[in-house]
């Protein structure tokens, strides 16, 4: 099936913003949580070398949101929770990422697939969780945003909203990633 004429730029537009958020992101947290900033970093890297034409092949962009999902995520949700005080959480979520991330060469694309939209929930749920506990506003509008991108990926439908799903997931990655962003500088002036 032959994309759609505005496909394109509809997917290289998700990709830019969800880039550009991101780096954002990653420079203003750098000083304060490195973790996070590497974890921003890793969705730059995904997001530019899905942009990059000719400089990577399909399964280079595939392992570059593999990475960007399994590891990136939870360094985001290990910053969070270590911030505040969950050091358990912090650790266990990183650790599976890095465990997922090594096994993920056993794994069918069906099993990365589940495995990668699983650990995003995974990071959604526990960072809203900690944000409801410390009435975190842009924890909790990170934490849904991530949420929704991990459950619009599942859906069967290949369009939502008049664009491909794949880019709606994205915007809502952006979207949460920015919000995350916010709440970590919100977290650590109420730290201060």
């Amino acid at each position: 099936m032959a994309p759609k004429p505005g496909a394109e730029w509809s997917t290289a537009l998700s990709h830019l913003v969800l880039g550009v958020v991101s780096l954002h992101a990653a420079v203003s947290t750098a000083q304060a949580s490195r973790g996070a900033a590497a974890g921003f970093l890793l969705q730059v890297l995904a997001a530019t070398i899905m942009l990059a034409p000719g400089l990577s092949t399909h399964e280079d962009c595939l392992a570059g949101a593999w990475v960007a999902t399994v590891i990136g995520l939870p360094l985001l949700a290990f910053d969070f929770h270590w911030v505040n005080g969950d050091r358990s959480s912090a650790n266990l979520l990183l650790g599976g990422g890095m465990v997922l991330a090594v096994a993920g060469g056993h794994l069918s694309s069906e099993g990365r697939s589940v495995a990668g939209q699983a650990m995003l929930l995974v990071v959604a749920v526990t960072i809203l969780i900690v944000a409801v506990f410390t009435a975190n506003t842009y924890g909790m509008w990170g934490g849904t945003m991530l949420g929704v991108a991990g459950l619009l990926s599942r859906l069967e439908e290949d369009r939502l909203l008049l664009l491909p799903k794949e880019d709606v997931c994205r915007w809502a990655l952006a979207a949460g990633s920015w919000a995350y962003c916010r709440a970590l500088h919100t977290q650590r002036l109420q730290w201060e």
